[in-house]
């Protein structure tokens, strides 16, 4: 069992920079392969970055070159690093764990990008 807790949302102006935090607890952290999906009013939830255990990371073409993830496996959180913001970010962020059939989210955290 996994449990996660995102922070670091909030208001951001077109341009701007957000570091999101996903704080995970109750297993094996460092094992799970961890994502970040998004879900605007509206629309489907989306996936945006994925990194593995051992750091390799992929993008959705949507935040390639403007957004990193990353991971503190001693901390147990990784992070979503928001640059270059755009009003079309604008989305609650979820934080997912998974490692072979189980699967874990986080309750989300608002980012609203405007001016």
């Amino acid at each position: 069992q996994v449990q996660l807790v995102e922070s670091g949302g909030g208001l951001v102006q077109p341009g701007g920079s957000l570091r999101l935090s996903c704080a995970a607890s109750g297993s094996i952290f460092s094992s799970y392969f961890m994502h970040w999906y998004r879900q605007a009013p509206g629309k489907q939830r989306e996936w945006i970055a994925g990194i593995i255990p051992d750091g390799g990371s992929n993008y959705a073409d949507s935040v390639k070159g403007r957004f990193t993830i990353s991971r503190d496996n001693a901390k147990n959180t990784v992070y979503l690093q928001m640059n270059s913001a755009q009003p079309g970010d604008t989305a609650v962020y979820y934080c997912n764990a998974r490692r072979q059939e189980y699967s874990y989210w986080g309750q989300g955290t608002q980012v609203t990008v405007s001016s």
